[in-house]
């Protein structure tokens, strides 16, 4: 996604994922608030990245006259190295989360690929976890060169926005954008982009559940906003003659990305003891984190009660890192998030659970045994 005042815009095409479908038991209220957080990470997640680099790497793509041609999914250095600044950009607004390069594929949940004429694209949020992606697929991919030009960087914090569980801000419901589809059709069925107007339906004109944006209001500047040339948009009429973003994140992408993930100190921590509840007084999208410091090496289930929607995400604390042992996701069934594993005397367990929905306020709550 550039921001330059030409025609030749390129654009993010996020993947097409099936919507989730929720049975009759589950209220409107209930399905908004899972809705809103299940794309989420649970916060303190360590998100590893990793470049696509064998030579292997790639898929053949047909040309318009029936040849093939190979085209590769890695990189430069610099071009990587464009990437690698975004995700500290957004590191540096002092979320919870953390991002770590990695070297190998199979210990990466972000996936990261070069491949040109493929756009630039990446699921969103957890959407990595849920549609079952093969460790030699990407999740994210630059389908132009982001060293041309230093607001390229752009293009990168909003891919990473994506995969933070942020969608397009410009199919906000709330802004009350009239289009002239034909002219939009027409403008991204040529140069550079080439889309089909089912692509460009997807990813422009449709607009997406209010259950899944951020707030009432509409951010024209989110670093999650496309730019758009004259001539696309009727009304708000003062855009007639285009909408460019202002470069960088907004003070609303700040706050937005804060509320889901704020810092967390070491005194927001508490141990979880053996075979004792304990009481989760949660409001929708909020998280508490457990140590869990088993006193036998066996098999241990950890699980919710109540009537309540949550995820919970079980990690082993290491000398240097935290490494991601299960999860589950109750959210809009009828049993209580729950898991079955085997825990270690000696080591020490970081236990996260987020809370999405809770049919009566304060009655949930957590235990192992």
């Amino acid at each position: 996604m550039t921001k330059e005042e030409n025609t030749g815009i390129n654009y993010c095409s996020m993947p097409m994922v099936k919507e989730r479908e929720f049975g009759p038991n589950v209220n409107p209220n209930r399905e908004s608030l899972i809705r809103i957080f299940s794309k989420k990470w649970v916060n303190e997640t360590v998100l590893q990245f990793y470049f696509f680099d064998r030579e292997s790497d790639g898929e053949y793509v047909t040309l318009n006259d029936g040849t093939q041609e190979w085209r590769t999914w890695t990189t430069s250095e610099e071009e990587k190295n464009v990437v690698r600044k975004a995700f500290q950009i957004w590191k540096d607004i002092g979320i919870g989360l953390v991002f770590k390069e990695v070297n190998n594929r199979e210990d990466a949940d972000i996936r990261i690929g070069f491949m040109r004429g493929n756009g630039a694209w990446s699921y969103i949020g957890r959407d990595i976890l849920d549609q079952d992606i093969g460790k030699d697929q990407r999740t994210m991919n630059f389908g132009w060169d982001l060293t041309k030009n230093e607001s390229e960087v752009d293009t990168a914090i909003h891919e990473i926005g994506h995969t933070l569980g942020f969608p397009h801000e410009h199919q906000n419901p709330n802004a009350g954008i009239v289009w002239d589809e034909n002219a939009v059709y027409e403008s991204l069925a040529g140069y550079p982009n080439y889309w089909s107007k089912k692509k460009t339906y997807h990813n422009i004109i449709r607009k997406i559940s209010p259950d899944t944006v951020q707030g009432s209001n509409w951010d024209p500047n989110s670093i999650m906003h496309y730019p758009f040339e004259a001539g696309l948009i009727k009304k708000p009429e003062h855009y007639s003659s285009g909408l460019f973003p202002e470069e960088g994140l907004s003070e609303r992408d700040k706050l937005w990305v804060k509320k889901f993930y704020p810092p967390v100190n070491g005194d927001a921590y508490e141990t979880l003891d053996l075979i004792k509840s304990q009481h989760l007084d949660l409001a929708p999208g909020e998280q508490r984190n457990f140590f869990i410091k088993p006193s036998e090496t066996r098999h241990y289930t950890i699980s919710t009660f109540g009537e309540s929607d949550t995820v919970i995400v079980l990690f082993e604390q290491t000398d240097d890192d935290l490494l991601m042992i299960a999860g589950d996701d109750d959210s809009g069934e009828d049993f209580n998030a729950k898991l079955s594993v085997k825990l270690i005397k000696g080591k020490t367990y970081i236990l996260r659970i987020r809370l999405y929905y809770s049919r009566r306020a304060g009655e949930t709550a957590i235990m192992y045994w």
